[in-house]
C-alpha cells in the first residue's frame, strides 16, 4: 500500500512539474522581455537628445581629490 501511495505522491510532482514547464510562464517571461526591450530603446533615445556633459579635466589649486 505505501508503494502504492508513494508511487502516486511521485506522478502526481512528474505531473504538476510537466503541466507548470508548459504554462503561461513562457509567455509571461517573453512579454517581461519585450517590456525591458522597450524601455531601453526609449532609454537610448531619451539619452541621445540630451545634450553632452562635458568634464572638466583641468585641475586647479582649489580643486581637491575626493
Amino acid at each position: 500500500m505505501k508503494l502504492v501511495q508513494l508511487s502516486v505522491l511521485a506522478a502526481a510532482m512528474v505531473m504538476s512539474s510537466v503541466v507548470l514547464a508548459a504554462g503561461g510562464g513562457d509567455r509571461t517571461f517573453k512579454r517581461m522581455m519585450a517590456n525591458k526591450d522597450q524601455a531601453m530603446e526609449k532609454f537610448v533615445a531619451k539619452e541621445q537628445a540630451r545634450d553632452p556633459v562635458v568634464l572638466n579635466e583641468k585641475k586647479d589649486d582649489k580643486t581637491k581629490d575626493l
